[in-house]
């Protein structure tokens, strides 16, 4: 069984990704810095779930730390999963500065380290953000990257090529993967699912910008089986991870309301020019090199994720992005 330094573990993906890890007979390092990105309280119960395992132990530490990041690294580890990052595209523009130090500086931090104490391969987290709109769908791994339309997307795509740059000089085998609108129970609650559904549940208004456009929706599982599938040796790949099958946000809201048997209220605003009109994965090369292809259809996922806020709606209803 394997060791595993899985880092931004109480984040919405990493903590699937843990348990998935921990189910499996590994033992994972975690480490987050419990940011206040979001609501912290949505971190701590996502760690609180793991609680009790033997085979896990977590620090909280921030990747932009170098010093304390060293403390933990241990050359046993199997590979390196970097899914700690300052998320989310509109949040970008407000401080731009912080995407930069934590998802390019800290994949900096980690690459610097595996190189140092001889960690051979790392897994990074990428967005179908790098995209921007100048790609025709489906977005293949090789369609143009250069014209990223947000800070966050950005960061990205420059932490992809930093890992390459380590993976030509120094040997380092890597993956990177490109996730496509993940959602589901627990999920962040500046991404629609959990918004729309904290809203329509609440009577609140919901805001839409735009129409809303339409998105390759992936459910957690199955980035976390991707995640997974993508530790073995492959040399330097970008693999996407996402469902081929778009749906629309209405689309989303009106599974929402059919869950909630509740109709929202919707503010209609201007589409934000740091959005991508659509989103739309080719996965043909996950299904080649990973035999990986998504499993849970949106309706039922989505359903998973609503039920999910009933059960916890005491104290759901009170976390916002």
């Amino acid at each position: 069984m394997g060791h595993f330094l899985l880092t931004g573990c109480a984040g919405f993906i990493a903590s699937t990704v843990a348990r998935m890890l921990l189910d499996q007979g590994h033992r994972v390092t975690g480490i987050d810095d419990i940011s206040d990105g979001y609501n912290p309280e949505l971190k701590r119960w996502r760690l609180r779930q793991l609680d009790g395992i033997e085979t896990f132990r977590f620090e909280e530490i921030d990747i932009r730390d170098v010093s304390a990041l060293g403390s933990v690294f241990d050359a046993e580890f199997d590979a390196v999963i970097n899914l700690a990052a300052r998320a989310g595209v509109r949040q970008s523009l407000d401080n731009p500065w912080i995407y930069a130090e934590t998802n390019y500086v800290g994949t900096l931090n980690l690459l610097e380290l595996c190189k140092e104490r001889g960690v051979g391969k790392f897994v990074l987290a990428s967005t179908s953000s790098v995209y921007g709109n100048d790609t025709t769908p489906p977005f293949a791994e090789d369609a143009p990257t250069a014209m990223p339309l947000s800070p966050y997307a950005s960061t990205k795509k420059a932490a992809e090529t930093l890992a390459f740059t380590y993976h030509h000089l120094f040997g380092i085998d890597v993956t990177v993967l490109r996730f496509f609108t993940v959602y589901g129970p627990a999920g962040r609650p500046d991404m629609s699912v959990y918004r729309f559904t904290r809203a329509i549940a609440e009577g609140l208004p919901i805001q839409l910008y735009g129409d809303g456009g339409e998105r390759d929706f992936t459910y957690v599982d199955d980035i976390a089986l991707g995640v997974v599938a993508s530790l073995e040796p492959m040399g330097y790949e970008i693999i996407n991870l996402g469902s081929d099958n778009p749906a629309r946000i209405t689309r989303v809201i009106s599974i929402i309301e059919k869950v909630l048997g509740k109709t929202a209220e919707v503010d209609y605003l201007p589409r934000h020019a740091a959005d991508v009109q659509s989103t739309w994965a080719d996965i043909n090369k996950a299904a080649r090199m990973l035999n990986w292809r998504p499993e849970t259809g949106l309706e039922d996922g989505v359903t998973r994720a609503v039920e999910w806020y009933l059960e916890q709606r005491d104290w759901a209803k009170d976390i916002i992005a």
